[in-house]
């Protein structure tokens, strides 16, 4: 850990929110290419992989970005908190937005949200998971903009952590693609290559998130609060309901208080 960290410590921050995110995507690309290997995923599982991904969001959210996200803001009382309450509402307004505009649907195929539009069902599926890893790498992006800053609440081993984090959910997330497409028909090779296309976005996010704080730095403390709004909106919005869609439910609940654990040891332990 400690040589990734010295690799890290020696890129330019933007570079850096790269090269993690790169990492991030290639979890999700794995655990897309579990179709190569798996015919059919129990629903019980991806329920609990469902859950357990939430889990590290929520973490992630608290533990990374909006504790720190308050402790550098300036002021006391209800002043210090005031960046990250309108950093946060401002992330989960930013992804409600999207997610009522940007054509997309839900991994049981059944529930449909945004613009109407005559798009296959795969296509949608894949704008609805893009739509989850926009927040995921715009936070570890912020994150590390906010090292180049030296401010004492924004590391790099705790840029690191957000990153591992992620991409150790973004296994599941990977999963959730391109076995419901294979479900649906498709063939192998087009389920892989759906379910890696999904994170493509977050090296992207993550880039104009680090681009943003290292050029304004007074946007940091918002920066990171609005991250931690948008991820905590996915969650609520779409990961969470869409485990309690069958009787599964305790396995998800189960891999959400695992995936949340998991996340705040490694922030509080290693970061």
């Amino acid at each position: 850990m400690k040589d990734v960290i010295i690799f890290f410590e020696n890129q330019h921050p933007i570079l850096g929110a790269f090269y993690a995110t790169i990492f991030t995507w290639f979890m999700t690309a794995l655990g897309a290419s579990l179709v190569f290997f798996i015919k059919k995923l129990n629903r019980m599982v991806l329920d609990g992989l469902l859950g357990f991904t939430g889990g590290v969001m929520v973490a992630a959210s608290f533990w990374s970005l909006l504790a720190p996200g308050i402790e550098m803001s300036p002021g006391d009382g209800f002043i210090k908190v005031l960046p990250a309450s309108i950093g946060f509402a401002l992330g989960a307004l930013f992804i409600f937005l999207l997610d009522k505009i940007l054509p997309h649907i839900h991994i049981n195929f059944k529930d449909s949200e945004g613009i109407k539009t005559p798009w296959h069902k795969t296509t949608l599926l894949v704008l609805a998971i893009t739509l989850h890893n926009i927040p995921e790498g715009l936070a570890v992006g912020v994150l590390f903009g906010g090292v180049s800053l030296g401010l004492p609440e924004a590391t790099i081993s705790g840029a690191v952590i957000l990153a591992l984090g992620i991409g150790i959910q973004n296994f599941p997330e990977g999963i959730a693609v391109s076995m419901p497409m294979r479900r649906l028909g498709a063939s192998r090779i087009k389920s892989f290559w759906y379910g890696q296309l999904s994170a493509i976005v977050e090296p992207l996010a993550a880039v104009l998130g680090a681009f943003a704080v290292t050029f304004f730095s007074p946007l940091l403390s918002y920066a990171l609060s609005f991250a931690a709004g948008a991820m905590i909106f996915v969650v609520i919005e779409e990961v969470i309901p869409e485990t309690q869609q069958d009787k599964y439910t305790d396995f998800a609940t189960m891999g959400f208080i695992l995936g949340f654990i998991i996340m705040m040891s490694l922030d509080v332990a290693l970061g």
